[in-house]
């Protein structure tokens, strides 16, 4: 089945600047991407929709040719002339240049060995020609266009320096460092909080006003926010198992879907499944007064020096129950995972006091660190990076075992693992395979996986659906909700989606440039926010 997606042409234009016409991708017997048939006009925006594994990014990386191991037939057009048919050496000319891509996971995307700036200049200078110290003035004004605060200073940090959504936008930077003539856009606001997005949102609107008269650039959006397609896509195509079931106008596919599976996407939406935490409940972690710092750097005439610190958390003071979750939300950079890393006990410079069951992080010692080590579990925001590339899923999964329980046999190592397996949704039939054969949603649930294999009494949980789409993301919350009542476990939850707090947490903490400006009931706060940075992000919820 194939869904033909036709554009209403631009005035005076009769070709449209992308065309996919019948368009295969099969990784052996793997059948990734079925028939697409999909044009876009110069300046259009389109946006690509469907749950993980659903054969979004495999359109979107055929069109560049980067899928080294993948059979692709059919026919990809860009401006007339057929991709399929060009060289290697063609294909890099067009890439950066006419055709940008902003990839779904920024940290597998940008060389850790390079500064941001470095790479974002790089590419303005292999493309436009400039010199180096121009290409440099282009990646700072792109940065501070992203939102970077200090883009001058933070165009010298390297990737790891920067926080999630700080990466992205770097590399949302890089990708239009060059004014592409087609922006493949790969989920290029996942890890960024409401405000952020709608930033990102006017520059893109704006880079294509600005180009309007010139180059006309097309934006393909790939994405699970459908709030962001309302707001910013002309047509959307609904994608499920490598085949396009429908597309249309916005409005008239929001207001009146067809396919079934595009009304079940539609009705996704986070569902309050919070069970109240029992008076009794004891307090499992309690923080008072955290305050985390940073040396921060600047360069002199033999090269780099501290200058100072940078006050990253200040004076925060967080506690979190049995059975309870505390929701942590703010701008990309405000600290949340920071906090999440000092709680945790995995910051150097940390002052204040942390206590685990009552005790300080600080007293345990030998053994007893490590039994604090196995109560205390975290499922990051990336699960790709965080997944060893080079082991089997029964390798990760039972790491911690081999780790905290070395007297367990290998046969009950592996059926503890296949246990937690099942718990999260997935079979044995996954022991043997490698992360990166699995989605995003998967790899997810590979993640949460590893963490509750040792049956942890805290987990943290850094952004932990900022990657999935709408109905994965729905998935993967009431599964987190199970999990949480069936095992008692306290949750820390970072996110910069107030929707997701709203449907996950008891109490939330609001975090502004380090400090927790306002914390309390989370149905209190959304209604009746006191702090003017509350009321800012629920306003841009709202708008969004």
């Amino acid at each position: 089945m194939s869904a033909n997606l036709q554009s209403n042409a631009s005035p005076g234009t009769t070709q449209p600047l992308l065309e996919l016409d019948h368009l295969h991708v099969r990784f052996g017997d793997t059948v990734a991407v079925s028939d697409v048939t999909l044009a876009i006009q110069r300046g259009e925006r389109v946006a690509l929709v469907g749950e993980s594994g659903s054969g979004k990014s495999m359109t979107a990386l055929s069109i560049l040719r980067l899928l080294s191991d993948a059979q692709v037939s059919g026919s990809i057009r860009f401006d007339g002339e057929d991709l399929l048919g060009k060289t290697e050496r063609e294909m890099r000319g067009l890439r950066g240049s006419d055709i940008a891509m902003i990839f779904q996971e920024p940290m597998t995307a940008l060389n850790p060995l390079y500064t941001v700036g470095d790479q974002i200049a790089e590419t303005i200078v292999v493309h436009d020609g400039v010199t180096a110290n121009e290409a440099r003035k282009r990646a700072v004004a792109l940065l501070g266009r992203t939102g970077i605060a200090e883009p001058g200073k933070r165009v010298n940090s390297y990737p790891h320096q920067l926080s999630g959504g700080q990466r992205q936008r770097a590399m949302i930077a890089m990708a239009l460092a060059c004014r592409p003539r087609l922006l493949l856009a790969d989920e290029p606001t996942t890890a960024l909080d409401m405000t952020i997005r709608a930033q990102i949102v006017e520059l893109l609107l704006e880079l294509q006003r600005d180009e309007a008269e010139k180059r006309g650039m097309a934006v393909l959006l790939i994405t699970h926010d459908l709030n962001l397609v309302r707001h910013f896509a002309q047509r959307i195509a609904v994608m499920e198992k490598g085949v396009l079931v429908e597309s249309g106008p916005v409005e008239q596919v929001f207001a009146s879907p067809q396919h079934p599976y595009t009304q079940r996407l539609l009705a996704s939406r986070p569902e309050r499944t919070v069970v109240p935490v029992l008076p009794i409940s004891p307090v499992l972690l309690e923080a008072r007064g955290i305050s985390v710092d940073f040396k921060t750097k600047l360069p002199g005439f033999s090269g780099w020096f501290h200058s100072g610190r940078f006050r990253a958390v200040a004076d925060a003071n967080v506690s979190v129950r049995q059975g309870e979750t505390l929701g942590i939300v703010g701008e990309s950079g405000s600290g949340k995972s920071t906090l999440a890393m000092a709680l945790l006990g995995l910051q150097r410079t940390v002052h204040g006091e942390i206590e685990f069951q009552g005790r300080a992080l600080g007293s345990y010692r030998g053994a007893e660190q490590t039994a604090l080590r196995s109560n205390m579990q975290v499922v990051f925001q990336d699960p790709f990076s965080s997944l060893s590339p080079r082991q089997t899923i029964e390798r990760i999964v039972g790491e911690g075992l081999a780790l905290h329980r070395p007297t367990m046999t290998p046969q009950a190592r592996r059926e503890k693992v296949i246990s937690v397996l099942r718990e999260v949704g997935l079979d044995r039939t996954v022991l043997q395979r490698y992360p990166h054969e699995f989605s995003g949603g998967q790899r997810q649930r590979i993640a949460i996986a590893r963490a509750l294999v040792l049956e942890p009494r805290i987990l943290i949980l850094d952004e932990p659906t900022s990657a999935l789409d709408v109905s994965i993301q729905q998935q993967v919350l009431k599964l987190l909700a199970g999990l949480q009542q069936k095992y008692n476990l306290g949750f820390v939850f970072i996110s910069h989606d107030l929707a997701v707090i709203g449907a996950m947490a008891h109490r939330v903490a609001v975090m502004q440039n380090g400090s927790i400006v306002e914390s309390g009931e989370v149905e209190e706060i959304f209604a009746t926010p006191a702090h003017p940075y509350t009321r800012k992000l629920l306003k841009a919820a709202l708008d969004h």
